[in-house]
This record gives C-alpha cells, sequence and structure tokens, in this order.
C-alpha cells in the first residue's frame, strides 16, 4: 500500500511537536533530519483538513514550510539506519542500534532499533531524563515509565538495578517497537497500551519517570503522587524551560517539591521528590 510523504521543514524546537500531533492524526513513521522532519502515512489514512489544521497551528511560530510525495514502496529499517547514529550520555550509557559495534569507556549500554517509534536519546528531554536517572539510587527499587516510547527509559531503569519496571504507551507502535526493544536488552516486562488511566498501575512506585507534554504532564501529576512512595522521586521532561514554574505550582501543592532542574536545548528536565 502506497504512503504519502511530507517533508517538513522545521525550527528544531517544534520537530518533537510535530511528531506528536502528527501521530494523534494517524502518521506512523517519522525521520528526523537537520532542516525538520519526514513524516509518513498510509494514503488510505490521511486526512487532508486535519493534516492543514495541525500545520496552521504551528506555521508561523515553527517557520514551516512542506513538500509532499508519494512513497509506493518504503523500507523503513534502511531508511531510519541512514538517519541514525549511536548517542553518549556522559560516561552513564552508550546508546545504539544492533547494526553499531560496542564501545568501551560507558558504565552502561543500551541496544535501540527505534524503527519509527519515540524516544532514541537524541532528543534532549531523553538525554536528560537519562543522565537524571544515573543520579538517583534505582537497586531494588519499583520503577513506572509513563509514555516509554521505545523503551528506553525503563532499559536504563533495569541496567540501574531496579526490581520490577512497569511500563506503557499510548501508540500501538510504540508498543511493539518498546517490547522488541526490551529483548534486545534482556527485559521481561511487557509494555501496555494506553493512558495511565487505562492501564491504570498498582502502586506504590519508588521512581516514576514521565517524558511527555506539558499538557498531558500537568493533567496527569496528581495520579502520579498518588502512586508515590515518600521521600521518592518523580522525573520529568518534554516541556520548555518557560514550563517549569507552571509545573512546579501544581506540583508542590501534591507534595512534590523540587530538587533539581536541568535544561538542554531549550527543553527542561526535573526531579521531584514526594514530601
Amino acid at each position: 500500500m502506497d504512503y504519502l510523504e511530507f517533508k517538513i521543514k522545521c525550527l528544531e524546537e517544534f520537530q518533537e511537536i510535530l511528531i506528536a500531533e502528527l501521530a494523534e492524526i494517524g502518521f506512523d513513521s517519522f525521520l528526523e533530519n537537520e532542516d525538520g522532519i519526514d513524516a509518513y502515512i498510509l494514503e488510505s489514512e490521511f486526512d487532508r483538513e486535519k493534516f492543514n489544521g495541525v500545520i496552521s497551528e504551528y506555521q508561523e511560530a515553527g517557520q514551516i514550510s512542506l513538500t509532499e510525495g508519494l512513497m509506493p514502496k518504503v523500507n523503513w529499517n534502511e531508511e531510519w539506519e541512514k538517519n541514525y547514529d549511536p548517542i553518549e550520555v556522559e560516561d552513564l550509557v552508550y546508546v545504539r542500534a544492533s547494526f553499531h559495534e560496542s564501545k568501551p569507556g560507558f558504565k552502561h549500554e543500551i541496544v535501540i532499533n527505534p524503527k519509527m517509534s519515540f524516544g532514541t536519546g537524541h532528543h534532549a528531554t531523553t538525554y536528560q531524563m537519562l543522565r537524571h536517572q544515573g543520579e538517583l539510587d534505582h537497586n531494588g527499587k519499583r520503577v513506572l515509565d509513563v509514555g516509554s516510547g521505545t523503551g528506553i527509559l525503563a532499559i536504563m531503569a533495569q541496567l540501574l538495578g531496579a526490581r520490577q519496571v512497569e511500563a506503557f504507551d499510548i501508540d500501538d507502535w510504540c508498543v511493539d517497537n518498546g517490547n522488541e526493544n526490551f529483548d534486545l536488552n534482556g527485559l521481561s516486562t511487557r509494555m501496555g497500551l494506553g493512558t495511565i488511566r487505562e492501564v491504570n498501575p498498582i502502586g506504590p512506585f519508588d521512581i516514576i519517570l514521565a517524558n511527555i507534554n506539558k499538557n498531558v504532564l500537568l493533567d496527569e501529576l496528581e495520579i502520579y503522587s498518588g502512586l508515590l512512595v515518600p521521600e521518592r522521586f518523580l522525573l520529568l521532561s518534554g516541556f520548555y524551560t518557560e514550563d517549569v514554574e507552571d509545573l512546579i505550582e501544581v506540583a508542590s501543592p501534591l507534595g512534590l517539591n523540587l530538587q533539581k532542574k536541568s535544561s538542554k536545548d531549550n527543553w527542561a528536565a526535573l526531579i521531584l521528590q514526594k514530601q
């Protein structure tokens, strides 16, 4: 079946936003590049009105321009292999695809075959989440990964000694890909499908990881707090530095106190501790 291809040029800070928005309207495959993103959708699934709505919403602020084409045959593995390079999070972890060689000098290694899912470590939010995970004691802890994407944060939790890791995502493509990546890294965990309210994980958890977006985080912070063991930690990312105060304003009355914040490329990450 034929795929429509949209080559979308945009500002770097709008890449992940557009991926999330387009995934909501049926796009199932994405490639990030220097100029923006390439987005793909089955021709039979494409809704022109919804697509135009997403583009018009961000066109001016994101300096968006695009070209449209048709791809009758797509070798997805070949496409993402051309665009995927290993990453290094300090000396903490080396993240590579299965076709890359291992590299010495790192405490941990993660093998991710992302296909077209989210969260490879290349984006500033995932990078910061991995780094913050390395600062927390995971030994013997129960960990919940909300909106797990490729499963990279769940895998990191296991490598850091977590006793039990639970993960889920709203995207069935991510769930399939995440489970493949769990297998590559020796995890017996299976990723669930749905929102946190649909999956309804049973707490308490010692560490909760949520790299999503501001609106979802604001909506779900109370749930995270209720699932968290007192004195334990909630790690958040997926929002801009200017959004930090909005999140802290909602988190503080829930007993979630800021312990650390960081930023990279105008994306922020927080470590919150429950009172």
